[in-house]
């Protein structure tokens, strides 16, 4: 207790004379994350599931990603862009591209073009390991179905010297969003999600409660590349 003392009273001698007003933070090099309500995604949603599942039926091996085949996970190939039913979000996926463009300031002789896409269904018990996406600039999701703890997206601190050597902060106190190392996103079904592509991401595994196809996780990916425009 008594070296408590000394080392509050320490601590107070040191900030004597300095004002908190006086003590400036600029940050640098921040990690972006846009998201965005798709409006109307209701009968999106409805179109997307039925045609989503008619592709596993019609190639029900998939392919093996981040995904866990043997937990009962399915991924899609990734073309799903180039196929007329997937058009209606296809377009919102470059309606949103155009307003990250103008945000970040990218030449106007590009633009963000979608270059590979694909679904994910996870059932109860199904996640996806930590990954990247390498090759392009930009990766995002789309919540098709989401139910109640369906599984949290995950993305951990590119930073990884804060990982080597984490600081102590006082706990059980909210530390500042520029001290975390890891934030979760619930899904929310009309939801999209764009990141960079060298953010590291995992999910959490779909603890679901509910029945039949509606406990699925349902989810499209895409990953967004700079492209002149012709």
């Amino acid at each position: 207790m008594r070296e408590t003392s000394n080392r509050v009273a320490a601590d107070r001698g040191l900030v004597a004379g300095l004002s908190e007003a006086g003590l400036k933070v600029t940050q640098h090099f921040p990690t972006l994350i846009f998201s965005l309500d798709v409006p109307g995604s209701e009968d999106l949603n409805a179109h997307l599931i039925e045609a989503i599942y008619a592709e596993r039926e019609r190639d029900t091996t998939g392919v093996r990603k981040s995904n866990f085949p043997e937990l009962g996970s399915w991924h899609s190939h990734v073309k799903l862009h180039k196929d007329v039913t997937f058009a209606g979000l296809v377009q919102h996926v470059d309606g949103v591209a155009t307003l990250m463009c103008r945000e970040l300031g990218y030449h106007t002789s590009y633009r963000l073009k979608i270059g590979t896409m694909w679904s994910i269904i996870n059932p109860p018990g199904s996640s996806n390991r930590a990954h990247i996406h390498p090759g392009c600039l930009w990766s995002g999701v789309y919540y098709v179905q989401a139910p109640t703890n369906a599984g949290r997206i995950e993305f951990i601190d590119p930073r990884t010297q804060n990982l080597m050597s984490p600081a102590e902060y006082i706990p059980d106190t909210k530390r500042p969003r520029s001290c975390w190392t890891k934030v979760r996103y619930k899904p929310v079904a009309g939801r999209m999600l764009i990141f960079p592509a060298w953010l590291y991401h995992s999910v959490d595994p779909n603890r679901s409660k509910a029945k039949g196809k509606e406990a699925d996780r349902i989810i499209v990916s895409f990953n967004l590349s700079q492209e002149r425009r012709r």
